[in-house]
Protein backbone atom coordinates (compact mmCIF):
# COMPACT_ATOMS: atom_id res chain seq x y z
CA UNK A 1 0.00 0.00 0.00
CA UNK A 2 1.34 3.47 -0.89
CA UNK A 3 2.35 5.94 1.75
CA UNK A 4 -0.35 8.29 0.49
CA UNK A 5 -3.06 5.64 0.90
CA UNK A 6 -1.78 4.62 4.33
CA UNK A 7 -1.91 8.22 5.49
CA UNK A 8 -5.43 8.82 4.21
CA UNK A 9 -6.73 5.59 5.71
CA UNK A 10 -5.19 6.33 9.09
CA UNK A 11 -6.65 9.84 8.96
CA UNK A 12 -10.13 8.55 8.22
CA UNK A 13 -10.02 5.82 10.86
CA UNK A 14 -8.69 8.23 13.48
CA UNK A 15 -11.33 10.94 12.99
CA UNK A 16 -13.54 11.53 15.99
CA UNK A 17 -16.96 9.90 15.74
CA UNK A 18 -18.79 13.05 16.81
CA UNK A 19 -17.03 15.10 14.16
CA UNK A 20 -17.80 12.48 11.51
CA UNK A 21 -21.44 12.66 12.53
CA UNK A 22 -21.43 16.44 12.19
CA UNK A 23 -19.98 16.24 8.69
CA UNK A 24 -22.52 13.69 7.54
CA UNK A 25 -25.41 15.51 9.17
CA UNK A 26 -24.33 18.60 7.27
CA UNK A 27 -24.01 16.68 4.02
CA UNK A 28 -25.95 16.17 0.82
CA UNK A 29 -25.84 13.77 -2.10
CA UNK A 30 -22.45 13.60 -3.81
CA UNK A 31 -24.19 14.27 -7.12
CA UNK A 32 -25.68 17.56 -5.96
CA UNK A 33 -24.33 20.91 -7.04
CA UNK A 34 -23.00 23.04 -4.20
CA UNK A 35 -24.11 26.64 -4.62
CA UNK A 36 -21.48 29.21 -3.67
CA UNK A 37 -21.11 32.87 -2.89
CA UNK A 38 -17.66 34.47 -3.23
CA UNK A 39 -16.99 37.31 -0.78
CA UNK A 40 -13.88 39.32 -1.60
CA UNK A 41 -13.06 37.94 -5.07
CA UNK A 42 -9.93 40.04 -5.68
CA UNK A 43 -6.31 39.02 -5.18
CA UNK A 44 -6.40 35.57 -3.59
CA UNK A 45 -10.16 35.59 -4.05
CA UNK A 46 -9.73 35.72 -7.82
CA UNK A 47 -7.44 32.68 -7.60
CA UNK A 48 -10.34 30.86 -5.96
CA UNK A 49 -12.71 32.05 -8.68
CA UNK A 50 -10.46 30.74 -11.46
CA UNK A 51 -9.98 27.37 -9.74
CA UNK A 52 -13.67 26.97 -8.94
CA UNK A 53 -14.59 27.72 -12.55
CA UNK A 54 -12.75 24.54 -13.55
CA UNK A 55 -15.17 22.41 -11.54
CA UNK A 56 -18.45 20.90 -12.70
CA UNK A 57 -19.83 20.17 -9.22
CA UNK A 58 -20.32 23.74 -7.99
CA UNK A 59 -22.46 26.69 -9.02
CA UNK A 60 -21.24 30.23 -8.40
CA UNK A 61 -24.39 32.20 -7.69
CA UNK A 62 -22.97 35.50 -6.40
CA UNK A 63 -19.80 37.52 -6.10
CA UNK A 64 -19.54 40.25 -3.50
CA UNK A 65 -16.99 43.04 -3.19
CA UNK A 66 -16.96 46.64 -1.99
CA UNK A 67 -14.87 47.52 -5.06
CA UNK A 68 -17.23 47.48 -8.04
CA UNK A 69 -14.37 46.96 -10.47
CA UNK A 70 -13.16 43.85 -8.65
CA UNK A 71 -16.67 42.48 -8.33
CA UNK A 72 -17.29 43.06 -12.02
CA UNK A 73 -14.01 41.43 -13.03
CA UNK A 74 -14.85 38.34 -10.95
CA UNK A 75 -18.32 38.09 -12.47
CA UNK A 76 -16.87 38.33 -15.97
CA UNK A 77 -14.33 35.62 -15.14
CA UNK A 78 -17.13 33.29 -14.09
CA UNK A 79 -19.13 34.18 -17.20
CA UNK A 80 -16.36 32.82 -19.42
CA UNK A 81 -17.41 29.26 -18.61
CA UNK A 82 -20.88 29.36 -16.98
CA UNK A 83 -23.82 31.68 -16.26
CA UNK A 84 -22.79 35.07 -14.95
CA UNK A 85 -23.35 35.41 -11.19
CA UNK A 86 -25.13 38.33 -9.66
CA UNK A 87 -23.00 41.07 -8.12
CA UNK A 88 -23.45 42.32 -4.57
CA UNK A 89 -21.62 44.93 -2.52
CA UNK A 90 -23.12 43.96 0.86
CA UNK A 91 -22.25 40.46 2.09
CA UNK A 92 -25.53 40.29 4.02
CA UNK A 93 -27.39 39.94 0.73
CA UNK A 94 -25.31 36.87 -0.07
CA UNK A 95 -25.94 35.38 3.36
CA UNK A 96 -29.69 36.02 3.07
CA UNK A 97 -29.92 33.89 -0.09
CA UNK A 98 -31.40 30.49 0.92
CA UNK A 99 -30.07 28.87 -2.25
CA UNK A 100 -26.42 29.47 -1.31
CA UNK A 101 -24.89 26.55 0.59
CA UNK A 102 -21.40 27.87 1.26
CA UNK A 103 -19.33 31.02 1.01
CA UNK A 104 -15.67 31.65 0.27
CA UNK A 105 -14.33 34.58 2.32
CA UNK A 106 -11.16 36.14 0.89
CA UNK A 107 -11.53 39.60 2.40
CA UNK A 108 -8.83 41.50 4.31
CA UNK A 109 -7.98 39.91 7.67
CA UNK A 110 -10.13 42.23 9.77
CA UNK A 111 -13.26 40.88 8.05
CA UNK A 112 -12.39 37.16 8.33
CA UNK A 113 -13.99 36.48 11.70
CA UNK A 114 -16.96 38.88 11.50
CA UNK A 115 -17.94 37.60 8.05
CA UNK A 116 -17.41 33.95 9.01
CA UNK A 117 -19.50 34.23 12.17
CA UNK A 118 -22.32 35.94 10.28
CA UNK A 119 -22.16 33.26 7.58
CA UNK A 120 -22.18 30.34 10.01
CA UNK A 121 -25.10 31.82 11.91
CA UNK A 122 -26.90 32.25 8.58
CA UNK A 123 -26.56 28.51 7.97
CA UNK A 124 -23.71 28.63 5.44
CA UNK A 125 -20.60 26.48 5.33
CA UNK A 126 -17.46 28.62 5.24
CA UNK A 127 -14.10 28.53 3.50
CA UNK A 128 -12.09 31.43 4.96
CA UNK A 129 -8.64 32.61 4.04
CA UNK A 130 -5.77 32.60 6.50
CA UNK A 131 -5.16 33.72 9.13
CA UNK A 132 -8.66 32.70 10.17
CA UNK A 133 -8.96 35.60 12.61
CA UNK A 134 -7.52 39.06 13.23
CA UNK A 135 -7.04 38.49 16.97
CA UNK A 136 -7.24 35.79 19.64
CA UNK A 137 -10.74 36.59 20.89
CA UNK A 138 -12.30 36.61 17.44
CA UNK A 139 -10.83 33.16 16.79
CA UNK A 140 -12.55 31.74 19.84
CA UNK A 141 -15.85 33.29 18.75
CA UNK A 142 -15.42 31.64 15.34
CA UNK A 143 -14.96 28.25 16.99
CA UNK A 144 -18.08 28.86 19.07
CA UNK A 145 -20.02 29.72 15.90
CA UNK A 146 -18.89 26.50 14.20
CA UNK A 147 -20.05 24.51 17.21
CA UNK A 148 -23.48 26.09 17.57
CA UNK A 149 -24.24 26.20 13.84
CA UNK A 150 -23.26 22.63 13.00
CA UNK A 151 -21.75 23.96 9.78
CA UNK A 152 -18.25 23.40 8.44
CA UNK A 153 -15.36 25.85 8.32
CA UNK A 154 -12.22 25.21 6.29
CA UNK A 155 -9.23 27.56 6.70
CA UNK A 156 -7.30 28.43 3.54
CA UNK A 157 -4.01 26.83 4.63
CA UNK A 158 -3.95 24.59 1.57
CA UNK A 159 -0.64 22.97 2.53
CA UNK A 160 -2.70 20.57 4.65
CA UNK A 161 -4.19 19.08 1.49
CA UNK A 162 -0.85 18.61 -0.30
CA UNK A 163 -0.05 14.91 -0.60
CA UNK A 164 3.72 15.38 -0.33
CA UNK A 165 3.26 17.40 2.86
CA UNK A 166 0.85 14.83 4.28
CA UNK A 167 3.44 12.11 3.67
CA UNK A 168 6.13 14.08 5.48
CA UNK A 169 3.88 14.70 8.49
CA UNK A 170 2.97 11.02 8.61
CA UNK A 171 6.64 10.05 8.68
CA UNK A 172 7.27 12.50 11.53
CA UNK A 173 4.27 11.28 13.53
CA UNK A 174 5.34 7.65 13.02
CA UNK A 175 8.66 8.43 14.67
CA UNK A 176 10.99 8.18 11.70
CA UNK A 177 13.13 11.03 13.06
CA UNK A 178 12.60 10.07 16.69
CA UNK A 179 10.98 12.34 19.24
CA UNK A 180 10.60 15.85 17.83
CA UNK A 181 11.79 18.44 20.32
CA UNK A 182 12.01 21.54 18.10
CA UNK A 183 10.14 22.67 14.99
CA UNK A 184 11.04 25.74 12.97
CA UNK A 185 9.28 27.78 10.32
CA UNK A 186 10.69 30.61 8.26
CA UNK A 187 9.58 33.24 5.76
CA UNK A 188 12.47 34.62 3.73
CA UNK A 189 11.81 36.87 0.74
CA UNK A 190 12.12 40.45 -0.46
CA UNK A 191 9.15 42.77 -0.05
CA UNK A 192 8.94 46.18 -1.62
CA UNK A 193 8.31 49.47 0.12
CA UNK A 194 4.74 50.76 0.41
CA UNK A 195 6.04 54.33 0.63
CA UNK A 196 4.58 57.13 2.67
CA UNK A 197 1.22 58.75 1.93
CA UNK A 198 -1.30 61.19 3.33
CA UNK A 199 -5.08 60.73 3.64
CA UNK A 200 -7.02 61.34 0.46
CA UNK A 201 -10.43 60.68 -1.08
CA UNK A 202 -11.19 57.06 -2.03
CA UNK A 203 -11.85 56.24 -5.70
CA UNK A 204 -15.45 56.27 -6.89
CA UNK A 205 -15.51 52.49 -7.44
CA UNK A 206 -14.75 51.78 -3.76
CA UNK A 207 -17.21 51.75 -0.85
CA UNK A 208 -14.51 52.54 1.69
CA UNK A 209 -16.85 52.77 4.68
CA UNK A 210 -18.02 49.19 4.14
CA UNK A 211 -14.44 48.08 3.48
CA UNK A 212 -13.44 49.37 6.94
CA UNK A 213 -16.49 47.64 8.38
CA UNK A 214 -16.33 46.91 12.13
CA UNK A 215 -12.74 48.13 12.48
CA UNK A 216 -12.06 51.67 13.71
CA UNK A 217 -12.79 54.16 10.98
CA UNK A 218 -9.62 55.69 9.55
CA UNK A 219 -9.07 57.96 6.53
CA UNK A 220 -8.50 56.38 3.14
CA UNK A 221 -4.96 56.47 1.79
CA UNK A 222 -3.53 54.98 -1.37
CA UNK A 223 -1.14 52.59 0.38
CA UNK A 224 -3.89 51.05 2.49
CA UNK A 225 -5.54 48.90 -0.18
CA UNK A 226 -5.68 46.72 -2.12
CA UNK A 227 -3.38 44.09 -0.61
CA UNK A 228 -1.38 46.69 1.32
CA UNK A 229 -3.83 46.53 4.23
CA UNK A 230 -1.92 43.54 5.60
CA UNK A 231 0.86 45.83 6.84
CA UNK A 232 -1.47 47.96 9.02
CA UNK A 233 -2.43 46.99 12.59
CA UNK A 234 -6.16 47.68 12.22
CA UNK A 235 -6.61 45.52 9.13
CA UNK A 236 -3.85 42.90 8.77
CA UNK A 237 -1.48 40.71 10.74
CA UNK A 238 1.83 41.44 9.02
CA UNK A 239 3.77 38.99 6.89
CA UNK A 240 3.82 36.48 9.75
CA UNK A 241 0.05 36.26 9.24
CA UNK A 242 0.29 36.47 5.46
CA UNK A 243 2.92 34.00 4.23
CA UNK A 244 4.39 32.97 7.57
CA UNK A 245 1.19 31.41 8.87
CA UNK A 246 1.36 28.70 6.19
CA UNK A 247 4.73 27.48 7.45
CA UNK A 248 3.78 27.96 11.11
CA UNK A 249 0.69 25.81 10.54
CA UNK A 250 2.71 22.97 9.00
CA UNK A 251 5.40 23.23 11.70
CA UNK A 252 2.77 22.91 14.44
CA UNK A 253 1.13 20.02 12.62
CA UNK A 254 4.39 18.07 12.60
CA UNK A 255 5.10 19.00 16.22
CA UNK A 256 1.63 17.59 17.00
CA UNK A 257 0.65 20.30 19.48
CA UNK A 258 -2.92 20.50 20.72
CA UNK A 259 -2.99 23.92 22.37
CA UNK A 260 -1.60 27.42 22.27
CA UNK A 261 1.94 27.84 23.65
CA UNK A 262 2.32 28.29 27.39
CA UNK A 263 5.20 30.76 27.03
CA UNK A 264 6.61 32.77 24.15
CA UNK A 265 8.49 35.86 23.14
CA UNK A 266 9.29 37.68 19.93
CA UNK A 267 11.69 40.39 18.87
CA UNK A 268 11.13 42.31 15.68
CA UNK A 269 10.86 45.65 14.01
CA UNK A 270 11.36 47.74 10.90
CA UNK A 271 15.07 47.03 10.45
CA UNK A 272 15.49 47.72 6.74
CA UNK A 273 12.70 49.58 4.92
CA UNK A 274 11.41 52.91 6.21
CA UNK A 275 7.84 53.48 5.10
CA UNK A 276 4.29 53.48 6.50
CA UNK A 277 4.26 49.77 7.35
CA UNK A 278 3.49 49.07 11.00
CA UNK A 279 4.46 45.40 11.26
CA UNK A 280 8.05 44.10 11.43
CA UNK A 281 10.10 43.29 8.36
CA UNK A 282 12.38 41.25 10.66
CA UNK A 283 10.95 38.98 13.34
CA UNK A 284 12.11 36.07 15.51
CA UNK A 285 9.60 34.26 17.73
CA UNK A 286 10.12 31.37 20.14
CA UNK A 287 7.16 29.40 21.51
CA UNK A 288 7.29 26.82 24.30
CA UNK A 289 4.76 23.99 24.54
CA UNK A 290 4.20 21.22 27.09
CA UNK A 291 5.34 17.75 26.05
CA UNK A 292 3.01 15.42 27.92
CA UNK A 293 5.12 15.29 31.07
CA UNK A 294 4.82 18.87 32.31
CA UNK A 295 8.49 18.89 33.27
CA UNK A 296 9.47 18.54 29.63
CA UNK A 297 8.99 21.11 26.89
CA UNK A 298 9.01 21.52 23.11
CA UNK A 299 9.79 24.57 21.01
CA UNK A 300 8.48 26.10 17.82
CA UNK A 301 10.60 28.87 16.29
CA UNK A 302 9.56 31.31 13.56
CA UNK A 303 11.98 33.50 11.59
CA UNK A 304 11.03 36.25 9.16
CA UNK A 305 13.20 38.39 6.92
CA UNK A 306 11.30 40.39 4.34
CA UNK A 307 14.49 41.79 2.81
CA UNK A 308 16.43 38.56 2.11
CA UNK A 309 15.72 36.83 -1.21
CA UNK A 310 17.79 33.73 -0.49
CA UNK A 311 17.13 30.23 0.73
CA UNK A 312 17.58 28.77 4.20
CA UNK A 313 18.39 25.08 4.54
CA UNK A 314 17.63 24.82 0.83
CA UNK A 315 14.22 26.51 0.80
CA UNK A 316 13.02 30.12 0.64
CA UNK A 317 9.94 29.52 2.82
CA UNK A 318 9.74 26.33 4.81
CA UNK A 319 9.57 24.26 7.97
CA UNK A 320 11.92 21.87 9.73
CA UNK A 321 11.57 19.32 12.50
CA UNK A 322 14.49 18.36 14.71
CA UNK A 323 14.11 14.91 16.26
CA UNK A 324 16.26 12.77 18.50
CA UNK A 325 17.09 10.50 15.55
CA UNK A 326 16.99 12.78 12.55
CA UNK A 327 15.81 15.90 10.76
CA UNK A 328 13.15 16.60 8.14
CA UNK A 329 13.35 19.86 6.18
CA UNK A 330 10.50 20.99 3.93
CA UNK A 331 10.01 23.74 1.37
CA UNK A 332 6.58 25.31 1.45
CA UNK A 333 5.75 24.49 -2.17
CA UNK A 334 8.62 22.36 -3.44
CA UNK A 335 9.24 19.19 -1.41
CA UNK A 336 11.25 17.82 1.51
CA UNK A 337 14.34 15.87 2.56
CA UNK A 338 14.75 13.61 5.57
CA UNK A 339 18.10 13.02 7.24
CA UNK A 340 19.19 10.61 9.92
CA UNK A 341 22.16 10.94 12.23
CA UNK A 342 25.36 12.34 10.69
CA UNK A 343 23.33 14.02 7.94
CA UNK A 344 22.56 10.79 6.09
CA UNK A 345 19.88 11.54 3.46
CA UNK A 346 17.37 8.68 3.75
CA UNK A 347 14.28 9.97 1.92
CA UNK A 348 13.16 12.90 -0.19
CA UNK A 349 10.26 13.97 -2.34
CA UNK A 350 9.44 16.88 -4.58
CA UNK A 351 5.95 18.27 -4.88
CA UNK A 352 3.75 21.25 -5.57
CA UNK A 353 0.59 22.77 -4.17
CA UNK A 354 -2.70 23.79 -5.74
CA UNK A 355 -6.05 24.93 -4.44
CA UNK A 356 -7.99 22.06 -6.03
CA UNK A 357 -7.48 19.33 -3.39
CA UNK A 358 -8.21 21.76 -0.55
CA UNK A 359 -11.44 22.80 -2.28
CA UNK A 360 -12.33 19.16 -2.87
CA UNK A 361 -11.78 18.28 0.78
CA UNK A 362 -14.15 21.11 1.78
CA UNK A 363 -16.84 20.05 -0.69
CA UNK A 364 -16.50 16.38 0.27
CA UNK A 365 -17.09 17.43 3.87
CA UNK A 366 -20.26 19.29 2.90
CA UNK A 367 -21.51 16.26 0.99
CA UNK A 368 -20.61 13.91 3.85
CA UNK A 369 -18.19 11.84 1.76
CA UNK A 370 -15.17 12.87 3.85
CA UNK A 371 -14.93 12.40 7.60
CA UNK A 372 -12.35 15.12 8.25
CA UNK A 373 -11.63 18.63 7.10
CA UNK A 374 -7.91 19.02 6.51
CA UNK A 375 -7.78 22.56 7.95
CA UNK A 376 -10.58 22.89 10.46
CA UNK A 377 -11.09 25.75 12.88
CA UNK A 378 -8.96 24.16 15.61
CA UNK A 379 -5.94 23.94 13.32
CA UNK A 380 -6.61 27.49 12.19
CA UNK A 381 -6.76 28.78 15.76
CA UNK A 382 -3.42 27.27 16.76
CA UNK A 383 -1.57 28.72 13.76
CA UNK A 384 -3.26 32.11 14.06
CA UNK A 385 -2.56 32.05 17.80
CA UNK A 386 1.19 31.98 17.18
CA UNK A 387 0.79 34.91 14.78
CA UNK A 388 -1.13 37.01 17.28
CA UNK A 389 0.90 36.17 20.38
CA UNK A 390 4.12 36.84 18.44
CA UNK A 391 2.89 40.22 17.22
CA UNK A 392 1.80 41.14 20.75
CA UNK A 393 5.16 40.09 22.21
CA UNK A 394 7.06 42.06 19.57
CA UNK A 395 5.02 45.22 20.19
CA UNK A 396 5.35 44.91 23.97
CA UNK A 397 8.93 43.58 23.87
CA UNK A 398 7.90 41.03 26.47
CA UNK A 399 8.06 37.36 27.39
CA UNK A 400 4.44 36.24 27.60
CA UNK A 401 3.14 33.67 30.08
CA UNK A 402 -0.02 32.20 28.55
CA UNK A 403 -2.93 30.30 30.04
CA UNK A 404 -3.58 28.32 26.87
CA UNK A 405 -6.96 26.95 27.91
CA UNK A 406 -8.32 30.37 28.91
CA UNK A 407 -6.52 32.14 26.03
CA UNK A 408 -5.22 34.78 28.38
CA UNK A 409 -1.79 36.35 28.96
CA UNK A 410 -1.24 36.11 32.69
CA UNK A 411 1.87 38.21 33.34
CA UNK A 412 1.36 41.39 31.34
CA UNK A 413 -1.78 43.54 31.59
CA UNK A 414 -1.10 45.61 28.46
CA UNK A 415 -0.32 42.53 26.39
CA UNK A 416 -3.43 40.72 27.61
CA UNK A 417 -5.58 43.66 26.51
CA UNK A 418 -4.33 43.04 22.96
CA UNK A 419 -5.98 39.63 22.64
CA UNK A 420 -9.02 41.72 21.65
CA UNK A 421 -9.34 44.73 19.37
CA UNK A 422 -11.26 48.00 19.30
CA UNK A 423 -14.35 48.23 17.10
CA UNK A 424 -16.51 50.94 15.61
CA UNK A 425 -19.41 51.79 17.86
CA UNK A 426 -22.59 49.85 17.04
CA UNK A 427 -21.42 48.52 13.68
CA UNK A 428 -23.64 45.67 12.48
CA UNK A 429 -20.70 43.29 11.93
CA UNK A 430 -19.11 43.54 15.40
CA UNK A 431 -19.22 39.95 16.75
CA UNK A 432 -21.30 39.39 19.86
CA UNK A 433 -19.50 38.79 23.15
CA UNK A 434 -16.22 40.33 21.98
Amino acid sequence: MSTRRRFLQSTLVGAAAAYTGKLRAAGRSSSDQIVLGLIGPGGMGMNHVRELCKRTDVTIAAVCDVDSQRAGAAAEEVAKSRPKPRIESDLRKVLDDPEIDAVFIATPDHWHAPASILALDAGKHVYVEKPCCHNIREGRLMADAVERSGKLLQVGTQSRSGDFIQEAIQRIHEGEIGEVIVAKAWNSQRRGSIGRTQPSDPPSNLDFDTWVGPAPLVPYRTNLLHGVWRWWYDFGCGDIGNDGVHDIDVALWGLNVKSHPERMTCLGGRYVVEDDQQFPDTQYAVCEYPNGDQNRKRQMIFEQRDWSPYTQEGYENGSAWYGTKGLLVMGHVTGWKMFRERNELVAERTGSLSLEPHHTNFFDGIRGTSSKLNADIQAGLLAAGVVHFANIAARQRAVLEINAAAEQITNHVEANAMIRRKYRDSHWAVPKNV
